[in-house]
């Protein structure tokens, strides 16, 4: 039962009564996993490997696209606070021991003169210790140096999020993520006009901070690229928070009797996302950014991806009009099913029972929704998600990014099919989110909601189950035309941790 305190809460964050009724459900029967065909890879055509001569074509359609009045997005989601990025660090900070001891820790300090953020660092302790960084590691006083780099009355780094520190130094300076983000807008997504679009969704506490690093650095590379910035930021919204419950999937109620609620995970951004006026957006993650030296294949692979899906989308456009002329042949119909088969690797079984009437629908629906071409790296068993062909709720297979919480894992055929994957999801999308009308579409009409996510965790020394909203790259885009591309692996090089800033790609 809901109290009236707990009415007043629900209306404050935008959250009906009956979502809640519907999230509580979530707990009670959980969410299925989903039916697999197989795992996409190259072999199978599942993913696209681009000849030099496709390259070249991909390259100049969105050289001509950007050359058009579309609007292009830039949209990183840059709220996660760093504390993951630190974790070994903080375990050494509590440990009972005072030198490093784990190989993690004495990579950490063998190597601190490389860090970006050295100076900072350094001044931060000859303010608080009056000694530099040198003379605390000579008296074997490391932990100083951690607390300088962790805590508030330092660098504070292990409560800031990613995108606000450094990562990698330059002649000139150093760079946050963020920055590095603002200069690969410039190199691959300004338009004909020079305007660089980039949307950061951030927390609501670090958003000052964005905003002032926003304002001391924007015009410094507008200048440097010969580009006009256009930044904005958006925060989780409220409304897609979710309830917690407790081990009897009854609403979870903290000591003072208050509904806990927790952020949805990223598939709450499906919101943001669709809040933005844009014709096409690049989507990649905060974290996954290369100095200058690199930046070469990135800006190549994310024109290359733009590319494929403008064309793509050039054509399910011209076979719109053409079912909506209503006189079309026979063969035009058979072009447009291998369009949708081939192309946009989406399969019925029964498509040649379908009379040309139902079949036109059919095409129509499958033809006219969102797109997203994704890179795909070869699989370095990196954790987390895969590109397969899945099973969806119509009966139709078609392309999906599943994560192994999708999957049973203890049917033995779906496992292999997990771990035989030749291919990982490094998060790098470019999508198309309007109609061959040029209107928006509703991108939350297009949202599987079976495919979220319920995690176990405590509060207050009390176990609870959380619930995660379909993934961003999951199933918030279920419904979406998917196309997946390979990408080589240098364009995927994610900060998980503070001495992934120490590989080479990062120096």
């Amino acid at each position: 039962m809901l109290t009236h305190e707990d009415k007043e809460l629900l209306a404050k964050k935008g959250i009906s009564e009956e979502k809640i009724a519907e999230q509580l459900a979530c707990f009670e029967k959980g969410f299925p996993f989903l039916k697999l065909s197989a795992a996409a890879s190259v072999e199978n055509g599942g993913i696209m490997l681009a000849t030099e001569a496709d390259q070249q074509r991909y390259l100049a359609a969105w050289d001509a696209y950007k050359e058009g009045d579309k609007k292009i997005v830039k949209f990183v989601p840059a709220s996660g606070a760093a504390s993951r990025m630190f974790k070994n660090m903080f375990e050494f900070l509590g440990a009972d021991y005072n030198v490093p001891t784990t190989d993690f820790e004495k990579k950490f300090f063998d190597h601190i003169h490389n860090f970006a953020f050295y100076n900072d660092l350094n001044a931060a302790c000859m303010d608080n210790t009056g000694k530099n960084i040198d003379a605390l590691i000579a008296e074997k006083n490391y932990k100083a140096v951690v607390a300088n780099l962790l805590e508030a009355a330092g660098l504070n780094y292990g409560s800031l999020p990613k995108g606000l520190l450094k990562f990698h130094r330059y002649a000139d300076g150093v760079r946050t993520p963020l920055e590095e983000h603002l200069v690969e807008g410039a190199l691959y997504a300004a338009g004909k006009s020079g305007d660089v679009f980039v949307h950061f969704t951030v927390s609501t506490e670090h958003r000052e901070l964005f905003q002032k690093l926003v304002d001391s650095k924007a015009a410094e590379y507008a200048a440097k690229y010969g580009v006009n910035y256009h930044i904005s930021f958006s925060e989780q919204k409220p409304s897609t928070d979710t309830v917690a419950a407790d081990m009897e999937n009854k609403p979870f109620r903290d000591k003072d009797g208050k509904l806990l609620f927790r952020p949805g995970g990223h598939g709450a951004l499906i919101e943001n996302l669709n809040d933005l006026d844009a014709d096409v957006v690049f989507i990649k993650n905060i974290d996954n950014v290369v100095p200058d030296r690199l930046k070469d294949d990135t800006v190549t692979y994310k024109k290359l991806l733009a590319g494929v899906l403008v064309t793509l989308q050039k054509q399910a456009f011209e076979y719109l009009k053409l079912l909506d002329s209503g006189s079309y042949r026979h063969d035009e119909l058979e072009n447009i099913i291998r369009f949708v088969q081939q192309q946009l690797h989406c399969r019925r079984a029964d498509l040649k029972d379908l009379e040309d009437a139902d079949l036109v629908i059919y095409l129509r629906k499958k033809l006219n929704r969102p797109m997203r071409v994704c890179g795909m790296v070869k699989n370095v068993g990196e954790p987390g998600g895969g590109p397969f062909l899945a099973y969806n709720p119509d009966g139709t297979v078609s392309l999906q990014i599943l994560e192994s919480s999708q999957i049973d894992m203890n049917d033995a055929e779906k496992k292999a099919m997990f771990e035989k994957g030749t291919h990982f999801n490094p998060v790098d999308l470019v999508c198309a989110v309007r109609n061959y009308k040029g209107e928006k579409f509703n991108l939350l009409n297009y949202v599987d909601k079976a495919t979220g996510f319920i995690s176990y965790k405590s509060k207050n020394g009390k176990d609870l189950k959380a619930l995660e909203l379909p993934g961003l790259w999951n199933g918030s885009m279920s419904d979406w035309n998917t196309v997946f591309v390979e990408v080589p692996l240098s364009t995927f090089n994610p900060v998980k941790t503070v001495n992934d800033l120490l590989r080479e790609q990062h120096q």
